[in-house]
């Protein structure tokens, strides 16, 4: 089994981990109602996607 022969300093674990934070989503706005979505996903708000009514939204007031 392999087996490290020096330990991993902070500085090189560190710059290991600095890619593992999560990212706030990319968002867009519709462009139909405005409000914003995550790209390539049907708007939650107006069900539009792709210059057309994809999904049937209830309206709740």
């Amino acid at each position: 089994m392999a087996v490290p022969k020096k330990k991993t300093s902070q500085a090189r674990r560190d710059q290991r981990r600095a890619h593992d934070a999560i990212k706030a989503p990319n968002l867009v706005s519709c462009p139909n109602c405005g409000e914003l979505h995550v790209p390539h996903r049907v708007c939650r708000n107006c069900g539009f996607y792709k210059g057309r009514n994809a999904v049937a939204v209830e309206v709740t007031e």
